[in-house]
């Protein structure tokens, strides 16, 4: 959705990209039994296909991630803004700004591999404007509509968008006029579907798991519903074809008359988002709830969509730039607008609440940064000559955000829960469970947040995701520890939304510490009054290998403490945890003097070795019995 007119009219250059929200799917070379869980996604915007194919296999595919949203894989036009891969010249090659068709499929093979999908952004509702040699090489001129594959019978009509068109119950202008003097291709006609259907066809073959059919809302849904007919609708991995469409609702535009072709990106998920965290007309987030509604019951007072029909994101490309005024939250538009990050953590809160609330397929965003709002991507790789990220340089790498990155983790394990313990502070803090998976709490106050919440997870020592995952061994936290006792509640002290660390807490049940694990405990034998002589030792024998198995060869020796033949004698064993032992003293030097038959059924010493993490355990037997 666009908040100017000019936003709207560009919804097809720019908004081209809402983002395959998704329900993820597919992929190529493996099963999809292979992938991550589809839970979250991520925009790479104009990642070239080699640095993509790097990430997967470094940090998207470990991390967790389902999927990639790449941007479009056409052969467009070369500006050197942003938004060029958005005016399109040819479908047949895929030689784009990003990198060659090799290259390409290169990405999807790797990205797979790496248990991660691929969506691929498409744009089909209009060619390039202008003329001159497209990125693989071929001819266009859109005076003479001279494209490849394309001619003047397959356009439109020439007529230009007005804004008012928006406002109208009659969409005809929206779904056939330009945008933007952009080259509004027919697509209610066959010819133009055949040659989309081709397109998508064989992106499904490369291995393309996912389509974000941009600025679909100026197409009919009756179009789409066409060009989708004879698509592929099956992954090569066997996965559905995921499926989302950009549709900035307006005052014609309704996103339910596109429910039947796929998913749809909710805008009002953007906007309410800004709202909440930038604290505008009374929003708070406390009223999380009250706009949006609640998984047994969406839509809210802001009419948000089903979620299972709902892409969602803080931002993308488009909503970052907007016409000079973002219409979302940002993190790297540095052209002199509000930045969401700067003396604040807004952002970063934004994130770790859509990641934790169950509403809608999460898409993150990971862009670079700019300091013009037409300004295209850099020069530079994301990464330095040994392969290390340059992170927060010219690329921002948002999706490696340890407090953002870490709370994939948390959205997939808490897939499929409700929401308990809805717990607002004042209004700007939130806490809420995820049925008895996770917890999370946020404060978006400038003040300090002190309160005992429940958590609902069962009791344990966890990791607050935020600040730190697991170590390897699952032993200890590399951040922050929470010990949630039996009552479930804990006691949170958050700082401000303007201090340095990001004010939350984020546990599930997937970063548990595990109980202590371990083979031995210690058991210390002590015995005094044997009446030993020169040349005699005491000895423990019992039925463990360790004690000799009742075997006078194989008792175990004690050492003597002091002098005397009544001085104790005794010695430390490793034993296994939590087992019942029998066991005896003995005396040999010459003769050997077993003790006497105790008062149990067996006769012997009996004893059950100390739980792993308890103290150690120490018999002291007293006497000898003789």
């Amino acid at each position: 959705m666009e908040v100017t007119q000019k936003k709207q009219l560009t919804t097809i250059l720019f908004g081209v990209s809402s983002l395959l929200g998704l329900t993820l799917l597919l992929s190529a070379q493996a099963t999809a039994a292979n992938f991550n869980p589809a839970d979250t996604s991520v925009q790479m915007f104009r990642w070239k296909w080699n640095d993509i194919a790097r990430e997967c296999t470094d940090w998207l595919g470990p991390q967790g991630y389902g999927a990639v949203q790449i941007s479009p894989p056409h052969a467009s036009r070369k500006l050197g803004t942003w938004y060029d891969i958005y005016q399109p010249v040819n479908y047949t090659r895929l030689d784009s700004l990003m990198g060659t068709e090799a290259e390409f499929q290169a990405m999807i093979n790797a990205c797979h591999a790496a248990k991660v999908r691929i969506y691929a952004d498409v744009v089909v509702n209009q060619l390039a404007d202008g003329s001159g040699t497209a990125t693989d090489g071929s001819r266009w001129n859109a005076a003479t509509l001279t494209y490849p594959n394309f001619s003047t019978p397959d356009f439109h009509a020439t007529c230009q968008i007005q804004g008012a068109d928006y406002n109208k119950a009659d969409r005809s202008n929206v779904t056939t006029c330009r945008l933007n003097n952009l080259p509004d291709l027919k697509t209610d006609g066959s010819y133009v579907q055949g040659q989309i259907r081709n397109y998508l066809n064989k992106l499904v073959a490369m291995g393309v798991d996912g389509v974000r059919i941009d600025a679909a809302k100026h197409m009919k849904p009756a179009d789409i519903t066409a060009f989708l007919n004879g698509t592929s609708r099956t992954t090569t991995s066997g996965e559905p074809l995921w499926i989302t469409q950009e549709v900035i609702t307006d005052g014609g535009a309704k996103a339910a008359d596109y429910f039947a072709n796929g998913s749809v990106n909710e805008f009002h998920y953007v906007y309410a988002m800004k709202e909440m965290f930038q604290k505008i007309n009374g929003a708070s987030v406390s009223k999380l709830r009250t706009f949006m509604g609640s998984p047994t019951a969406w839509g809210g007072s802001w009419n948000f969509i089903p979620s299972d029909k709902a892409t969602v994101f803080i931002n993308n490309w488009d909503s970052e730039r907007g016409d000079g005024s973002p219409s979302s939250l940002v993190a790297s538009n540095f052209t002199g607008v509000a930045n969401d990050t700067n003396g604040s953590k807004r952002y970063q809160l934004a994130n770790i609440l859509m990641l934790a609330w169950p509403y809608g397929s999460t898409q993150l965003h990971s862009g670079f940064r700019f300091t013009n709002k037409d300004q295209g991507p850099p020069n530079a790789s994301p990464f330095d000559a040994n392969g290390n990220a340059l992170i927060n340089k010219e690329w921002d790498f948002i999706h490696r955000w340890p407090e953002i990155s870490n709370m994939v983790g948390f959205r997939a394990a808490t897939s499929g829960q409700g929401v308990t313990n809805y717990m607002p502070g004042n209004d700007h803090q939130l806490a809420f469970s995820r049925g008895d998976k996770g917890f999370v709490a946020i404060n978006n106050d400038t003040t300090v947040w002190n309160a005992t919440l429940a958590t609902g997870l069962p009791a344990g020592t966890y990791c607050n995701v935020v600040t730190g995952l697991l170590n390897a061994a699952k032993t200890a936290c590399l951040g922050e520890t929470v010990v949630v006792p039996a009552s479930g509640l804990v006691t949170v002290k958050l700082g401000s939304v303007n201090a340095t660390t990001v004010p939350a807490m984020a546990l599930h049940a997937n970063q548990k510490v595990s109980a202590a694990v371990c083979t031995s405990v210690a058991v210390t034998f002590r015995v005094a009054g044997a009446g030993t002589v020169y040349g005699q030792g005491v000895y423990v024998v019992g039925n463990r290998a360790e004690l000799g198995n009742w075997a006078v060869a194989g008792a175990a020796a004690l050492g003597i403490e002091g002098s005397g033949a009544n001085a104790a004698w005794s010695r430390t064993l490793a034993l296994p945890p939590s087992t019942a032992i029998q066991y005896k003293f003995l005396k040999q030097g010459g003769t050997t003097v077993w003790e006497g038959n105790q008062s149990s059924t067996s006769g012997n010493r009996e004893v059950v070795t100390p739980a792993c993490g308890a103290a150690p355990l120490v018999l002291d037997a007293g006497s000898f019995k003789f």
